[in-house]
């Protein structure tokens, strides 16, 4: 809790904390509904914190040089809820999957349990939540949302209508459990973690969200205010053939989660 505070104590001085064991990301605390929209001016309330990515060569296939340097990372809960926001340069939008051509994304993932676990794709007996946010996914559930506007608003009326099958999403981001190489399982139920992304002038901001709470702690990873909690971090180029393996990673850095202000849990109780 000590060490907690100081951490606190020097975000508000302005001062970005290194420790040695790595950089901390700050979940900063605000009432009322977090933001959705990438581009909500409320991530403003969380100060940003520039993460370096090196290329993942330690298991093939490998990524010794990757073509994304850096990831900024924001995030914000209100208590019952924590959000993220992670922006990283890209000149081009590669938001299709098809044989040949390949598909940005960007995940976080987080041990399950106190015991350490490999921050790439976790290990037997020790493993991750890893959120995976796919830019097709994206795509799919942009597109359907445009379809039933234009539905609703009587668009189609006098054109030839076109068969067109759009995958129906959940959510953009698939919820994963990785146990080592090659064993990653999506879970039961996705739609838990939601993402909403935009890319915009050769930048993607991509949000993540989902609820405090838990109806599956043993898969799900965990969370509350006040609570120190792992995070690493993995981005994919589709521009670059980037998939699987090859991937930049930014590896185990400390989140913070701010608690909630004592005068919130007084009214709350009260």
């Amino acid at each position: 809790m000590i060490l907690l505070l100081l951490v606190i104590g020097s975000y508000g001085l302005g001062v970005q904390v290194v420790s040695s064991q790595g950089l901390f990301i700050r979940s900063y605390y605000i009432p009322g509904d977090l933001p959705f929209d990438p581009k909500s001016p409320d991530w403003n309330k969380a100060s940003p914190m520039v993460v370096p990515l090196s290329g993942q060569v330690i298991t093939r296939p490998s990524l010794p040089d990757p073509t994304i340097k850096s990831l900024t990372v924001r995030s914000l809960h209100n208590g019952k809820e924590l959000a993220f926001l992670l922006e990283w340069q890209d000149p081009t939008k590669n938001d299709r999957l098809t044989p040949g051509t390949f598909r940005d994304g960007v995940a976080i993932s987080f041990p399950l349990g106190d015991a350490p676990a490999f921050f790439c794709m976790g290990q037997l007996d020790h493993y991750l939540n890893i959120w995976h946010w796919k830019a097709d996914w994206q795509t799919d559930i942009d597109r359907r949302k445009a379809k039933e506007e234009e539905r609703k608003a009587g668009g189609d009326e006098g054109q030839i209508r076109r068969f067109e099958v759009i995958p129906r999403r959940a959510s953009s981001v698939e919820d994963l459990l990785g146990g080592g190489f090659s064993t990653l399982t999506s879970k039961r139920g996705q739609g838990t973690v939601q993402g909403n992304a935009v890319w915009e002038q050769g930048r993607w901001r991509v949000v993540f969200k989902r609820t405090m709470e838990t109806r599956d702690p043993d898969n799900d990873a965990a969370f509350g205010p006040g609570r120190m909690q792992t995070v690493a971090f993995a981005v994919w180029n589709g521009e670059n053939k980037e998939r699987n393996g090859q991937k930049a990673v930014a590896p185990w850095l400390q989140l913070i989660i701010d608690p909630v202000p004592s005068e919130r849990v007084e009214k709350k109780e009260s």
